[in-house]
C-alpha cells in the first residue's frame, strides 16, 4: 500500500541518499535538538495534521521505551490491526525509524515523505511561518505520521526522542500513555536528578488519556503519580502483576503473570533479565487497550527489537546491546555475570562524550577480561585515549577505528564471547558488517 495523496501538486525527485543527506546536515539530534511544540504543530497543520487520522500510544522513559513499543506493536498486528511504529535512533537506516506492520517503510517511501515534509517547511519559511528548517528529529517526526496517514495505519505506537513534556512526539492525543523505567540520562536537557526527569518524562500524561507507569524507582514513581493526581489520571502500574514460573535463559524468558485471578503466560523472546520488567509493562499497556490474553501471548512471542543483547555470531559469539547509560549498563553486566561468568568475555566499547562516562567504566570493567576501545564516527564521540584513562582495567587497548576494533575482537577463541556496546550507532555500524 504505497500509495496516498501528496500535499502538492508539485512532483519533485529527492532520492533517498539526497534526502539522508540532508537530514544529517541539519545536525546531530540531540546536538542540535531544539526543545518546543510550536514548530512542530505548525508543520503538522501545513500537513494537514496527519497525526489525528490514527489512533496513538504514546510511551516516554529512560530505559525499556523502544523494546516496550516494539512488544505493544506486535501484539497490536497479533490482534489484527493495521499497525505504525515510530521508534529512535535507528541502527543501520532511518527507513527503520517508521515501520508499518513491522517492516520499515522503502526508501522510496521515505524519499517521496521526505519531500512532502520538507517542501512544506520550504513554503512556511518562505511565508514567514517558520523562522528555519524544522529539526533532523521534528522532520522525521512529521515524516512518520505523514507516511502513516499515507499507508492507511489503525494505530500507531509513537516513543519519544528526548523527554517527553516538549518532545516532537507530545503533538498527539494518544489513547493511552506509557512510562518506563527512568534513570538517569541527557541530564542536560532533563535535569540532574530522578525527580527533574521524572516530571520532564511524565510530560506526555494528558487529563482524560490513561496511563500505564513501568516499575520505577521511588523517587520517579512519586512524581509520576503527583503529575497524574494534578490530571485526575488514575494510573496503572505495571507492578499490579506477580510473575510465576520464571525460567530466564541467555535467549530470553518464560513466565506467567497473574492479576485478579487472571493468568497469563509470557514466552519473551527479548534478552536480558530487564526484558521481563519490559514485558509486564508491555502486557499492563496491552490489556488497558483491550486486548484479550491469547492476543498478548502471541504478539510478545513475536517480538523482534535488533541491536538489544542480539547475538550475531557464533565462535566466537558476539553479541550487540545498544546499552549507552548506566542504567542500561547495569543491566548488562547482571547478564554477563549470570550467563557468561565462566567464560572469556570481550569488550569492544565506544562513546560520546554525553555519557555518565566514569560511572559506566566502573560498571563495565569488572565483568570484562579483555577490553577494546574504539573511535565511532561522530563528531560528539570520545576518541580512545581518552575513554582509557576511565577503564581501571589491566587488559585495555585502543583502535583507532571502528573496523580495527571488530577485527581485534574476533582474533578471540572460539570458546570466548564478545559484547559490543557503548552506543547504538557503534552497535548499528558493527551490525552491518557482520548481518548486512
Amino acid at each position: 500500500m504505497e500509495g496516498g495523496a501528496r500535499d502538492s501538486p508539485t512532483t519533485f525527485m529527492t532520492s533517498y541518499p539526497e534526502s539522508v543527506h540532508f537530514l544529517y546536515s541539519l545536525g546531530n539530534e540531540i546536538r542540535t535538538v531544539k526543545l518546543g511544540l510550536e514548530r512542530i504543530r505548525d508543520l503538522l497543520a501545513t500537513l494537514g495534521n496527519p497525526q489525528r487520522s490514527f489512533r496513538t500510544v504514546h510511551i516516554a522513559g529512560t530505559n525499556g521505551k523502544g523494546s516496550v513499543a516494539a512488544m505493544v506493536a506486535s501484539a497490536l498486528r497479533a490482534a489484527g490491526h493495521r499497525t505504525g511504529l515510530y521508534t529512535s535512533p535507528h541502527l543501520v537506516e532511518p527507513t527503520e525509524r517508521i515501520r508499518v506492520d513491522g517492516n520499515r517503510i522503502s526508501e522510496e517511501h521515505f524519499a517521496r515523505t521526505f519531500d512532502a515534509v520538507h517542501h512544506a517547511a520550504l513554503r512556511m519559511q518562505r511565508l514567514g511561518d517558520l523562522e528555519f528548517h524544522p529539526t533532523y528529529f521534528e522532520t522525521v517526526t512529521a515524516m512518520g505520521f505523514h507516511a502513516f496517514r499515507e499507508l492507511g495505519v489503525e494505530i500507531a505506537v509513537v516513543e519519544t526522542g528526548l523527554g517527553g513534556r516538549l518532545d516532537a512526539t507530545n503533538v498527539i492525543e494518544p489513547e493511552l500513555a506509557i512510562v518506563t523505567r527512568i534513570d538517569y540520562d541527557h541530564e542536560a536537557w532533563l535535569g540532574n536528578s530522578i525527580e527533574a526527569i521524572a516530571w520532564e518524562k511524565g510530560g506526555i500524561l494528558k487529563s482524560g488519556t490513561p496511563a500505564v507507569f513501568g516499575p520505577q524507582r521511588p523517587e520517579a514513581l512519586g512524581i509520576l503519580r503527583q503529575r497524574a493526581a494534578e490530571l485526575g489520571i488514575h494510573p496503572v502500574e505495571a507492578a499490579s502483576w506477580t510473575i510465576h514460573d520464571l525460567e530466564l535463559r541467555p535467549d530470553g524468558s518464560r513466565f506467567v503473570l497473574r492479576r485478579n485471578g487472571e493468568e497469563i503466560p509470557i514466552v519473551c523472546p527479548l534478552a536480558g533479565a530487564h526484558q521481563i520488567e519490559n514485558a509486564l509493562t508491555a502486557v499492563t499497556a496491552l490489556k488497558e487497550l483491550g486486548l484479550r490474553a491469547e492476543e498478548i501471548r502471541r504478539g510478545i512471542a513475536r517480538t523482534r527489537w535488533p541491536g538489544r543483547l542480539e547475538r550475531v555470531r557464533e565462535e566466537p559469539e558476539v553479541i550487540l546491546d545498544g546499552a549507552h547509560n548506566p542504567g542500561a549498563m547495569r543491566e548488562l553486566a547482571a547478564h554477563i555475570r549470570r550467563f557468561y561468568g565462566g567464560r572469556k568475555v570481550w569488550l569492544l566499547y565506544g562513546s560520546m562524550r554525553d555519557k555518565s562516562l566514569d560511572e559506566i567504566a566502573g560498571i563495565l570493567a569488572p565483568v570484562a577480561d579483555h577490553i577494546v576501545l574504539t573511535q565511532i564516527d561522530s563528531d560528539r564521540a570520545l576518541r580512545p585515549v581518552v575513554l582509557k584513562k576511565l577503564f581501571d582495567h589491566g587488559a585495555v587497548e585502543m583502535a583507532e577505528d571502528i573496523e580495527d576494533g571488530l577485527e581485534i575482537v574476533l582474533e578471540a577463541a572460539p570458546e570466548d564471547v564478545v559484547f559490543v556496546t557503548g552506543s547504538l550507532l557503534l552497535v548499528g555500524e558493527v551490525r552491518k558488517r557482520l548481518v548486512g
